[in-house]
């Protein structure tokens, strides 16, 4: 049975703290995350944030929400959206 995804896109926010505490919201699944790395996905693509001691404190996908704290030092947008997992444009191409 094939998955069916809305075409609306999730609010997306963030809010950074002293560069110390984040939270964000339109968070639809976290990729890869250590102390120095957290990928997650949006659906306006995939953020990546670097720093030290970055530590999860809060995840609900149910809403779509994360908080972390930490040393941020960058914040990475890619336009690299999970597409690939409907098949992305060539599958639509040839339905």
């Amino acid at each position: 049975m094939e998955e069916v995804r809305s075409n609306t896109i999730t609010p997306h926010s963030l809010t950074l703290d002293n560069r110390e505490s984040m939270r964000l919201s339109g968070v639809s699944d976290v990729d890869s995350f250590d102390e120095q790395t957290i990928v997650l996905f949006t659906d306006l693509g995939e953020l990546t944030i670097h720093g030290t001691g970055l530590h999860i404190n809060k995840l609900s996908l149910d809403t779509g929400e994360l908080a972390l704290d930490g040393r941020i030092d960058s914040l990475a947008y890619s336009l690299q959206a999970r597409k690939q997992q409907s098949g992305g444009f060539f599958a639509s191409m040839f339905k």
